[in-house]
């Protein structure tokens, strides 16, 4: 059984019978036969779908927020503003989808012409995390949509109502039967389902291993796969930065959905003659959050999504101690049978510390003193990851001059780093390949056909 479980009070909230082969045969026929006919649909008619998706979501935004407050912990109020920005996405595209798949012209040296044409592919797997159960969805599903592809969703096994929830959004909008559908299967289905002619390509938002094992499986049948993994992103702060801003910034950085982000920070970098300050305002700033139920408007943090990530997370944090690491806050084991886990800020860590070098995908925050700016470049690059990365200086010709030496996927000067619509968003090394959102978004899932005009 698939189950649907509430993190904080541990309540099985439902369970479902994972799909069967003729289900998922079903799943696939239908898809490709709508995609037969939702290719060839005017953008108008895909404008006009899509903005319903995004009235969908904002009408009815508490009744999708409070889905995702139940399945994964998150506090509700960071769980309504996941709802408008999935709703944002759904605006951007149906706003911008024609523009950014227009002919592109092109004139030959020798006076020919050629043209080169942005068609649909088909089919499209998602292979979905928990953590933002409704975003990593929407920021596929909107450019896709909108290209003419159909989706197809395997998401996390944990929120089986969200993954279910998000094909009523469509189906509400008025979308047609089989663009869009969520399929509640393990990963030896998913494997299968990979490799069916039908499904063109596969985009996976998920882990280090997971993202492996789906673009082995990609390559193997020869399609194309999008990846966006881990991260443990540097937020660096140069002597000269605005500290409190950065500071204060940095504590909502980490605690952003409890630290269970890949683009949160997680590695801070600070030059030491203004080391004491950060801390002192960066724990201060920890401390004030407030701990309560998910479901309490002023609550700032809970839980972890679930109690084996909580246990995980400490037992990094554990080993971390043990390599000569210190603990400035928190530390403390979870409790047996809960997903709580106290805020944790780490020091002095050594480069054998899983703290050093893994991602603590939760609210531990590891900070590093640093002697200059090359030495904290170095630290930044100093990963296996490369996702996104925070920089703070107020001296803007330099900040962006050292943005360029460091190796992810975007920097934000003097800002945390953050997903937008209007952004190209992935990474480098170990985070993946490929980019969601922007124009580079909707282009991933497309056939660049060219045609010479002789």
């Amino acid at each position: 059984m698939i189950q649907s479980i509430n993190p904080y009070t541990g309540e099985i909230l439902k369970e479902f019978n994972p799909f069967d082969e003729l289900q998922i045969e079903a799943a696939l026929a239908k898809s490709e036969a709508a995609f037969r006919k939702w290719k060839n649909k005017d953008f108008s008619e895909r404008k006009k779908l899509m903005k319903a998706a995004a009235q969908e979501l904002r009408e009815n935004r508490d009744e999708y927020a409070f889905i995702i407050t139940q399945e994964v912990g998150k506090v509700i109020k960071e769980s309504q503003a996941e709802i408008e920005k999935c709703a944002w996405v759904c605006d951007y595209y149906a706003d911008f989808a024609e523009e950014f798949l227009e002919p592109k012209n092109i004139n030959l040296p020798e006076g020919t012409k050629a043209k080169v044409f942005h068609q649909p592919l088909g089919a499209i797997l998602a292979v979905m995390p928990w953590n933002f159960p409704f975003w990593q969805v929407f920021r596929f599903a909107a450019p896709t949509l909108m290209a003419g592809n159909t989706g197809l969703l395997k998401h996390a096994s944990n929120v089986p109502q969200s993954a279910l929830a998000i094909q009523q959004v469509f189906e509400r909008a008025g979308f047609p039967e089989g663009v869009f559908q969520t399929l509640l299967i393990d990963s030896k289905a998913t494997n299968h389902i990979i490799a069916d002619p039908r499904v063109k390509a596969v985009t996976l938002t998920g882990s280090e291993k997971a993202g492996a094992a789906v673009a082995a499986t990609a390559g193997k049948h020869i399609k194309k796969s999008l990846l966006e993994l881990g991260g443990s992103d540097p937020f660096i702060v140069l002597a000269d930065a605005d500290v409190p801003k950065a500071a204060k910034t940095a504590a909502k950085a980490r605690m952003i959905n409890f630290g269970q982000s890949c683009i949160a920070a997680k590695r801070f970098i600070i030059e030491e003659s203004i080391f004491d300050k950060f801390i002192d305002i960066f724990s201060n700033e920890i401390k004030a959050m407030k701990f309560g139920n998910p479901e309490n408007p002023d609550s700032d943090y809970t839980c972890m999504a679930r109690e084996d990530l909580a246990l995980e997370l400490y037992e990094q944090v554990e080993k971390s101690v043990k390599a000569g690491a210190k603990i400035l806050l928190g530390g403390s084991k979870p409790e047996k049978g809960k997903a709580l886990f106290e805020p944790t800020i780490l020091t002095n860590i050594p480069k054998e510390a899983p703290a050093y070098s893994e991602e603590l995908f939760g609210p531990v925050a590891s900070i590093f003193k640093v002697k200059n700016e090359a030495e904290a470049i170095a630290l930044a690059n100093d990963c296996e990851f490369g996702l996104g990365g925070s920089l703070w200086t107020e001296d803007l010709e330099k900040a962006e001059k050292l943005a360029t030496q460091i190796e992810t996927g975007a920097v934000f000067i003097n800002a945390l780093t953050a997903s937008n619509p209007h952004l190209p968003f992935g990474g480098i090394k170990k985070s993946g390949y490929g980019r969601e959102l922007s124009q580079e978004g909707i282009l991933e899932f497309v056939n660049k056909k060219t045609v010479f005009l002789g």
